[in-house]
């Protein structure tokens, strides 16, 4: 038997949550094929077999905390999976009844999944899996009720076909559903308290005329994406105009160190991009010597990752600055909360036509609004306004981005 466990986990990360078991015990494994995933506190990390053959004995169960080095399962090298017995010849020329489906407390679900399985009163072991090993994924299910939804309503001449019996809640019944916390929905929740018990928080809020970087996108996205093999996006734009705000109020880059104020001539920019277990904040480097492509081209490649589940833990450390974008989500208005030991974070929001004044006529234009929330005690008030003004006026003229005002 070969000792399956914990590796390295990264720098200070010394212990990690069995998220998942992708083999169960007696299945067959091949090296290096996934076996476990574990959950740290900023990503899930998967465990490889260290050898090929038979899954054995699980050391540690879904929800166990785990030290790095220890052991949580083993491995028979060399083995053979268990194999059903060859039916007898009379059982072989029987006619055997259809496999029931499988139960769907036996499949492991993520709680994303089982909530949207449950939702919609479907059966998840009538859904084709594409994650790894065949699991459903937040996609597969959705697939199966927009294909449901399209599906064309039975005709007065034809039977519908009869819906699968599905229990009847009892009258009056309220559910409840109790799920372990992930140990990154826990770290988010613990630092996101420290925030508000720690820095004194304040956010300040501006609008932004968006007309004339949609203008460009629809100007030159074609070109671009052919050069650069990346879609044109807004966070380019607003991290550029960001790194320039933030060249011109250096302590909303700056952070506090016990009695010391930390100011940088660099720029990293945490952005926040959406992952299967919540959202997690990958690191743009040295984003003030980027380009608006090679800014693009990074975050669309964390994007990508985040959803694989293989950004590295090294990706999400440090960080001087945040931009969080609701607006994907439709969010309108929001007070982000600073990532600490940053000072500040920027939220963005949805895109929507509001009626403005323009040289004294009322006018729609594409307007979104910006919020910055800062450390009130390195920020002040005329710092985070100056900041916003600067960020402003940059997205409303691009040029200024190309000739440096």
């Amino acid at each position: 038997m070969t000792d399956i466990k914990v590796p390295v986990l990264g720098e200070s990360i010394t212990e990690a949550t069995i998220g998942e078991w992708l083999k169960k015990p007696g299945e067959a494994v091949a090296a290096d094929e996934p076996v476990a995933s574990l959950e740290t506190d900023k990503v899930s990390v998967e465990v490889p077999a260290p050898v090929a053959g038979v899954m054995g004995a699980h050391a540690a169960q879904v929800g166990d905390t785990v030290q790095v080095g220890a052991v949580i399962g083993a491995i028979e090298a060399g083995g053979a999976a268990a194999s059903a017995p060859s039916p007898t010849p009379a059982a072989a020329a029987a006619p055997s009844p259809a496999p029931a489906a499988e139960p769907a407390g036996d499949l492991t679900l993520s709680p994303s999944v089982r909530r949207l399985v449950l939702e919609h009163g479907l059966n998840p072991t009538q859904i084709k899996g594409t994650g790894k090993d065949g699991r459903l994924t937040k996609e597969d299910v959705q697939a199966a009720i927009d294909a449901a939804k399209a599906r064309p309503a039975p005709s007065a001449t034809s039977p519908a076909p009869s819906p699968a019996p599905a229990p009847a809640p009892a009258a009056g019944e309220r559910r409840e559903e109790r799920v372990r916390m992930t140990r990154l929905r826990q770290t988010i929740a613990s630092r996101l308290k420290e925030a508000q018990n720690t820095a004194a928080m304040l956010t300040t809020f501006n609008d932004v005329d968006m007309s004339a970087v949609m203008e460009a996108r629809t100007r030159y996205k074609d070109l671009f994406e052919k050069k650069h093999q990346v879609r044109l996006g807004f966070m380019g734009f607003f991290v550029k105009a960001a790194c320039q705000a933030l060249r011109d109020v250096p302590a909303v880059n700056a952070s506090i160190e016990g009695e010391e104020i930390v100011y940088r001539d660099y720029v990293d920019v945490s952005v926040a991009v959406s992952a299967p277990n919540g959202l997690v904040v990958p690191v743009v480097r040295d984003a003030q010597g980027m380009s608006v492509a090679t800014i693009e081209k990074t975050i669309a490649d964390f994007g990508k990752r985040a959803k694989d589940g293989t950004l590295k833990m090294e990706e999400m450390k440090g960080g001087t600055f945040t931009i969080s974008n609701g607006g994907v989500f439709g969010s309108l208005l929001s007070t982000p909360i600073i990532n600490p030991p940053q000072s500040a974070v920027l939220g963005l929001h949805r895109i929507e036509d509001r009626p403005v004044v323009r040289d004294g006529q009322i006018v729609v234009r594409p307007m979104m609004y910006l919020a910055l929330s800062y450390d009130h005690r390195l920020i002040d008030g005329r710092e985070a306004v100056t900041f916003l003004v600067a960020l402003k006026n940059a997205i409303e003229d691009p040029t200024r981005l190309l000739i440096d005002l």
